[in-house]
């Protein structure tokens, strides 16, 4: 943990089912040589007290990297806010004095290494409970830090309001930006479609330290 940034528990959300890239699991996709999920840990376990992974489906799967896996609590994939409330419900059991979870999508073999630092900061400087990742022109609402206090808030409004949007959720409380540019990488590009893989392949190649 950094001392930049107080006490934050890391969640990696790969509950999706992948349907441009014909189903699967794009974290344990490759790029480099090695799983995305591997890239996306190296990034976010330095700065987290622990990290789980949201997915759904058998947990087996992800057995070989030690990661508590939590399922999403609202039935039928509704989409990442329903990971988000899944990862904010591991935090508040898992170690109730952290007040801070970071999410991160599982499908950027790129994301900058200091993704959470940043996170904490632009969220500080503004006063804001929630603060997400931008690069370019472009908000990356997953890439976040969510105050544990709004675990009810977001209960009721998936499951009362059927929220499905992530950005009209965090509009409700003030979402802080912490910024990247999209050049010569883009930190937050994601691995949605087979051609998505085979530029993330070259990206790789041309940018190893990426």
């Amino acid at each position: 943990m950094t001392s930049e940034a107080p006490p934050t528990l890391g969640l990696v959300l790969a509950g999706g089912q992948a349907r441009r890239m014909g189903g699967g699991d794009k974290a344990l996709l490759k790029v480099g040589g090695e799983t995305v999920l591997s890239r996306t840990l190296r990034r976010v376990v330095p700065h987290c007290r622990a990290v789980a992974l949201n997915a759904n489906g058998d947990p087996a799967r992800f057995q070989a990297f030690g990661l508590p896996v939590i399922a999403d609590s609202v039935a039928d994939f509704a989409g990442p806010l329903a990971g988000v409330l899944a990862g904010l419900d591991w935090a508040a059991t898992a170690a109730p004095d952290v007040e801070w979870l970071a999410t991160v999508p599982g499908d950027c073999p790129f994301l900058p290494h200091d993704l959470i630092p940043r996170l904490h900061q632009a969220r500080a400087e503004s006063d804001n409970p929630i603060a997400c990742a931008k690069s370019g022109e472009w908000r990356h609402p997953v890439a976040a830090i969510w105050p544990v206090r709004l675990r009810e808030n977001l209960r009721h409004a998936l499951t009362v309001e059927d929220l499905r949007k992530i950005e009209i959720f965090t509009e409700r409380y003030g979402v802080a930006l912490a910024e990247w540019p999209d050049r010569p990488v883009d930190f937050f590009f994601n691995v949605n479609r087979p051609e998505d893989l085979e530029a993330a392949e070259r990206m790789a190649a041309a940018h190893p330290a990426a």
